[in-house]
């Protein structure tokens, strides 16, 4: 018998990464399956993937049957309060568990990159966005809904200002950079106005602008201005979501953890580094920026472990079994525990 069970979800843009964790901590099964866009798919589609991760494992993998007694969901598209609690009645309809909490998925970031359940979280992949949890549990975040809610960053808003100065600097507007040479070549194109064109007909995909950022930071390494300027801007975008959450908390003050996430933060950009660096000693000296290796779906099983009242030796025993192995690759691929 594992005891009562946890169902973890860190549901992404690109994957989503399921666990099935007892009380003790133990992981007993895990998979990943394909995106969770509930904006793009609907609510039902998005809770469809889950569902059909959890049927794969199949009870037998993990010794359960029936419902889990905590879900703990933290999932990309859960921005605004009532699209978590459609989330979540829409789990429970599905009948998958005795006690359903749905949160954004800066929460498994922070629950799963901090030392302690409290801090503050940025995730900067293809967008951007932050939470802070305070020690006794108050919350600051952001409606994160692009640039309608004040938004910057991440790798569609740098791939769209990539093409916007190369666009400038092609047909003589703006000041020259190599930025245009690097569009044209990541679309196998002559020039950056093919690009534009490619966008505007439809024959190239604009979700595919977040390949540009890359460039972003390769050219900046090379000394051009205008990447450089860009890579700035992210660092400051970055670091005043973070002073933000603190200031709200009023832990600008006492010494914090902020967990940083996402795929361009977690790529160690140098010069993003050290402009991070100095953002931080000149905004919120007393924070620590953290930047996170382990998985978010680790986050969410923390948070369900919580729910449960498990004992710390249990998210201990969890965190150990993500520091020494490596979670499922492709959707579809699923391991259950030895």
């Amino acid at each position: 018998m594992s005891g009562r069970l946890v169902l973890a979800v860190d549901g992404g843009n690109s994957k989503t990464d399921v666990a099935v964790v007892a009380e003790d901590g133990r992981v007993l099964a895990e998979t990943r399956a394909g995106a969770f866009a509930p904006q793009r798919d609907g609510v039902a589609a998005a809770v469809d993937v889950v569902t059909a991760a959890v049927a794969a494992l199949g009870a037998p993998a993990w010794g359960g049957g029936g419902r889990f007694d905590q879900v703990s969901a933290c999932l990309a598209g859960a921005d605004l309060p009532e699209e978590e609690e459609a989330l979540a009645r829409e789990f429970a309809a599905r009948g998958l568990g005795r006690d359903v909490v749905v949160r954004n998925d800066t929460f498994a970031l922070l629950r799963a990159g901090a030392s302690a359940p409290w801090g503050v979280a940025v995730v900067c992949g293809a967008g951007i966005n932050a939470v802070g949890v305070s020690p006794g549990g108050a919350v600051a975040r952001f409606p994160a809904l692009g640039r309608i809610s004040g938004d910057w960053g991440g790798g569609l808003a740098l791939g769209e200002e990539v093409l916007w100065h190369a666009a400038r600097a092609e047909d003589g507007r703006g000041v020259p950079t190599a930025l245009a040479g690097l569009v044209a070549a990541c679309f196998g194109a002559a020039t950056v106005t093919e690009v534009v064109l490619a966008l505007h007909t439809g024959r190239l995909d604009g979700g595919r602008l977040h390949e540009l950022a890359p460039a972003v930071f390769a050219a900046a390494a090379d000394g051009d201005a205008v990447a450089t300027a860009l890579v700035e801007r992210q660092a400051e975008e970055v670091a005043v979501m973070a002073e933000v959450c603190l200031r709200r908390l009023g832990l600008l003050a006492t010494p914090a953890e902020v967990v940083l996430g996402g795929g361009l933060l977690t790529a160690r950009d140098p010069l993003l580094t050290s402009l991070l660096e100095s953002e931080f000693a000149l905004r919120m000296p007393l924070a620590a920026p953290v930047v996170a290796d382990e998985p978010p779906v680790l986050g969410a099983a923390l948070l369900g472990l919580d729910r449960l009242g498990a004992p710390e030796a249990a998210g201990d025993r969890l965190r150990g079994h993500y520091r020494h192995s490596t979670l499922p690759g492709p959707p579809g691929a699923a391991r259950a525990a030895s």
